[in-house]
């Protein structure tokens, strides 16, 4: 009777840690995948009817192929009459616009023209297996009528797969496989300009030498909270193993 107890302890012990293993590998594959989309993020803040600078952040999400192509698309219904992408070594870029449906006022001028896309193609570098690339942008002037701007990307890979970000996600459902860019807007601040007056905005994208320490930050951030995810599993592993012990050794005595 005692061998016949060992054994089933163990085979309930063999089977907790399959279970444990397979819950483990489940949250690390949620945790990659959750942070593995393109994103796009302000610097300071981006009001409506103002000026910000923001980065366009592309994680690489392959384990074997580097990203050489990125491409950022930007709404018709609400255009942009002025971006300007900074410079990024090993990349090149091209700045595609669009004639207007309806010519837009800014600063007392009727422009008939916006930015449609900003693609950004490898020119001596990469962003490899592991690792991800910022590319910043002045954007201006912001819309007034609208929460949100979704500038849908396109990535593309060194063995030809290319990979749309272009689902839009929608309020009070699941994030979609694929989800677009979205820049949030603030409200309007007082001097009408947002994070930074035209004259000022190129002072602003200079500062985004910065943007690779504060990139860094967010990998911090991001490595923090898949260890926190980790050190969760593995502490229901060891609180399923340590009752399981206990059920062993209550059933020893009773043997």
């Amino acid at each position: 009777m005692s061998v016949s107890r060992t054994s089933s302890a163990r085979t309930f012990l063999a089977r907790a840690a399959v279970a444990g293993g397979v819950a483990a590998s489940s949250v690390l594959l949620f945790a990659g995948a959750a942070s593995a989309h393109v994103s796009v993020q302000p610097v300071g803040q981006a009001a409506k009817g103002g000026y910000a600078t923001v980065n366009v952040k592309v994680p690489n999400e392959r384990d074997n192929a580097s990203t050489v192509k990125v491409e950022v698309n930007f709404p018709t219904d609400h255009p942009l009459a002025s971006v300007m992408p900074q410079p990024v070594p090993g990349w090149k870029v091209e700045v595609t616009k669009a004639k207007l449906a309806k010519p837009l006022e800014l600063h007392g001028k009727k422009i008939d023209q916006a930015v449609a896309k900003v693609t950004w193609t490898a020119d001596g570098s990469k962003i490899g297996p592991g690792q991800f690339q910022q590319f910043p942008l002045s954007l201006g002037q912001l819309p007034e009528d609208t929460d949100a701007l979704v500038l849908k990307a396109i990535q593309t890979y060194d063995n030809n797969e290319v990979v749309r970000w272009i689902e839009e996600p929608k309020e009070g459902a699941a994030e979609p496989e694929s989800p677009a860019p979205v820049l949030k807007l603030s409200a309007a601040t007082e001097d009408h300009h947002g994070g930074a007056a035209p004259a000022a905005d190129d002072k602003a994208a200079a500062g985004a030498g910065h943007d690779a320490k504060d990139g860094a930050h967010e990998q911090a951030a991001d490595t923090t909270d898949t260890a926190a995810r980790v050190l969760g599993v593995v502490g229901i592993l060891v609180g399923v193993a340590g009752i399981a012990f206990g059920v062993l050794a209550g059933r020893r005595r009773s043997a």
